[in-house]
């Protein structure tokens, strides 16, 4: 049978997806059955934001893009808070929304509101479909714009009546072959035959797929030795390398390797995280603040002036500030740069590494700030041996830096606990997985779901904090159902403790911020999952063997970690 939905899933084959994330719907249901039948593994979750998450995942640990298809209506509202973190996170992502059928658009049919004017801000791109001819050219266009330049999420409207088979959509219409009783009768059944003619005419049901061109970011030669000449004249230089630096994950070991060439003491963020393994002496953890107030040159790969840089007021004044970035506007944000690169940080590295590499400015500098590095790991070692009314998080962590595997995944999902985590764990290459600027709660079971699907010999573990985790406890039946293995560590104090720190000390009041050391072991235990109850530190070790040995075994499986208070991140809140 030709239909649209057996065309959309034969581009998707061509371009490499592997997986598309989803929650059925009459508006989309022939994409699902066409995915499936061309080999696609599709992949069905309980809420529409997951399909996003999920999506964003394997955009991010494969460079191919993800691909989600959701329902008309509150399928395509349920998504908003996934595209726009997307949006913000740089990740290239398709969503296919369902629609009404093209003759009752307006007219109070089920699910029918105007999308593209829910999705056009949230979006690098938001695209209707008026023909079924149109599919194939719009999808083309969409995975082009949703990797080119600036990556982001690209929407596509399809209407229901575009993707099902002409016979079906002429027996909806009522489309007769005989003439109608009156004139009235005869005239409506005409412009319906015209209308679906219309909407199905000139369809190649065979089409050639060509390769899709995605123009590069290629570093220029004149932006490479002005780097070239800043770096060779600084004594102090510090760079912090951000996720726009990953955007082609096959080019992790060639990055890792630009890097330790450059010889800059280097700090990680976002999905850099881990760039550079564990044991890279170049690599810093603590202490950031400090190290770019000494600092005589700092370079920014892929990382803006926001928030997380106190506006750019991290930088001195006095020192040489470099910005490598794919945003024009990122690169002036805040602060403008003595050099701004507007280009892909990735490939700027490598090419930079082949001009200037083994440095010796960075001895003396470099192992002052290692010194650094050293006394604060020893402070957390000493913090994580303090008595707590449950389990010290700190000392938990550090447990689990020493149990899990060394191929794991680790994604975030919280506040206050997943932060204390980002001070101990220190994950491998494209190995930590977290939202990014938006700072969004309820990424945890998508991200999770999407990073095991692309590495199914990883060990994933999502670490979560007791109020993220109600975002998509639903998931663990999609975990289930769909044989994904995988564990998660809550840190339960009963709080939303990152709110609470400034909240109770500004104003005395935890109102809004207080929680139950909620069961949620039994919750998961609910839908097929396993789940441990972990609420004393000697328990530890035994725990996450037991964990580790289920998930090993095929079962999904959630800690509930009953944790103890500690003034670890105290004043640490970020707005």
């Amino acid at each position: 049978m030709d239909y649209a939905g057996n065309l959309i899933a034969s581009f998707l084959h061509r371009q490499g997806v592997q997986f598309l994330f989803t929650l059925c719907g009459g508006h989309i249901s022939p994409i699902l059955v066409g995915a499936k039948q061309k080999g696609i593994r599709v992949v069905d979750v309980r809420d529409e934001v997951t399909a996003v998450f999920a999506a964003d995942a394997v955009a991010r640990l494969t460079g191919i893009p993800g691909v989600a298809a959701v329902t008309a209506g509150p399928g395509l509202t349920n998504t908003i808070t996934a595209v726009k973190n997307a949006q913000m996170a740089q990740s290239p992502v398709v969503i296919f929304g369902g629609a009404t059928a093209t003759m009752l658009k307006g007219r109070g049919s089920l699910q029918d509101i105007d999308q593209m004017a829910l999705m056009k801000p949230h979006t690098k791109l938001a695209l209707t479909v008026k023909s079924v001819r149109e599919i194939l050219p719009k999808l083309e266009k969409a995975f082009v714009t949703c990797q080119e330049g600036i990556p982001g999420p690209v929407f596509i409207e399809i209407p229901v009546d575009l993707l099902y088979a002409e016979s079906v959509v002429r027996d909806w219409y009522g489309i007769k072959e005989e003439k109608g009783k009156n004139i009235r009768a005869s005239l409506f059944q005409a412009y319906l035959k015209r209308h679906v003619k219309k909407i199905f005419s000139g369809v190649n049901w065979q089409p050639s797929f060509r390769e899709l061109k995605v123009a590069s970011f290629a570093p220029r030669k004149k932006d490479i030795d002005a780097m070239v000449r800043c770096i060779h004249q600084a004594q102090r230089p510090v760079m912090l390398v951000g996720s726009q630096a990953t955007l082609h994950p096959q080019n992790a070991n060639a990055l890792q390797q630009a890097i330790v060439k450059l010889g800059i003491p280097t700090y990680l963020s976002g999905m850099a995280r881990g760039l550079l393994g564990k044991q890279c002496p170049l690599q810093l953890r603590h202490r950031r603040r400090q190290a770019l107030k000494e600092s005589d040159l700092v370079i920014l790969v892929g990382v803006p002036c926001d928030f997380r840089m106190n506006y750019g007021r991290h930088i001195p004044a006095q020192a040489k500030y470099i910005s490598i970035n794919r945003s024009a506007k990122d690169l002036r944000k805040n602060r403008v740069p003595d050099l701004g690169v507007l280009c892909d940080p990735g490939n700027f590295l490598l090419e930079l590494a082949r001009f200037c590499e083994n440095n010796s400015f960075a001895e003396g500098w470099l192992q002052s700030l290692k010194q650094r590095d050293a006394q604060r790991d020893e402070e957390i070692s000493h913090q994580g041996q303090e008595e707590t009314t449950g389990v010290n998080p700190l000392h938990l962590f550090q447990h689990l830096e020493k149990l899990m595997s060394e191929k794991s995944i680790i994604v975030a999902d919280g506040g206050d606990f997943v932060a204390t985590a980002s001070y101990i764990l220190r994950p491998q290459p494209l190995s930590w997985l977290d939202p990014g600027a938006f700072g969004t709660l309820g990424v945890g079971a998508g991200f999770a779901l999407g990073a095991k699907l692309c590495r199914p010999d990883a060990e994933v573990w999502i670490v979560y904090g007791d109020g993220s985790v109600g975002y998509s406890l639903c998931e663990w039946d999609t975990f289930v159902r769909h044989n994904v293995p995988v564990i998660a560590v809550v840190g339960n104090d009963a709080c939303w403790s990152q709110i609470a720190r400034e909240q109770v000390q500004i104003f005395a009041d935890d109102v809004g911020t207080v929680l139950e050391h909620s069961s949620y072991e039994k919750v998961v235990a609910g839908f097929g999952a396993e789940g441990l109850l972990l609420d004393q530190a000697n328990k530890i070790p035994d725990i996450v063997k037991e964990a580790q040995e289920k998930c090993a075994a095929g079962k999904p499986v959630l800690i509930n970690a009953i944790i103890g208070k500690t003034d670890f991140r105290k004043g640490s809140i970020s707005i």
